[in-house]
């Protein structure tokens, strides 16, 4: 669980606590610890959570937009944006998700997905949306 709050949070290293256990657990606890860090084999998405299958499964930004709209669980639902975000598979509608998820659960870590967001925008020269999500960053920042 710690390891998928970080990826939900954006944080991706090694699940170090894990790793250590490994040769040890079952295989669908290492087809999830795949997952986390987005490398979940084809042949390991049928192990995963019913929740998180739809994401593994790959397919372009639009497929896994979908799966994650599908995921009513909140914490599962952030889990599989960040492992969206960490295949290189996040459009700005996952982040948007994410965000708005984050935000309805009052998750204070929130200020790391728009922060992505707003990266994304100075990326796409959007000055418009980066002062938007500027001011919104600021406003999360002092609430906290």
């Amino acid at each position: 669980m710690f390891c998928a709050a970080r990826v939900a949070s954006l944080e991706f290293a090694p699940c170090e606590g894990f790793e250590k256990l490994r040769l040890d657990a079952p295989a669908p606890e290492r087809a999830y610890a795949d997952y986390l860090a987005a490398r979940v084999p084809a042949d390991g998405v049928a192990l995963l959570p019913p929740a998180q299958r739809g994401v593994a499964k790959g397919g372009g930004d639009e497929a896994g937009f979908a799966a994650l709209k599908g995921i009513e669980d909140p914490l599962s639902r952030l889990v599989g944006a960040g492992v969206l975000f960490e295949s290189g598979r996040a459009n700005p509608a996952v982040l948007s998700l994410a965000v708005e998820t984050a935000s309805a659960q009052g998750w204070r870590r929130r200020a790391r997905l728009v922060s992505v967001q707003r990266t994304l925008a100075e990326k796409a020269g959007d000055t418009t949306a980066v002062e938007r999500l500027r001011r919104r960053i600021d406003l999360i920042e002092r609430t906290k």
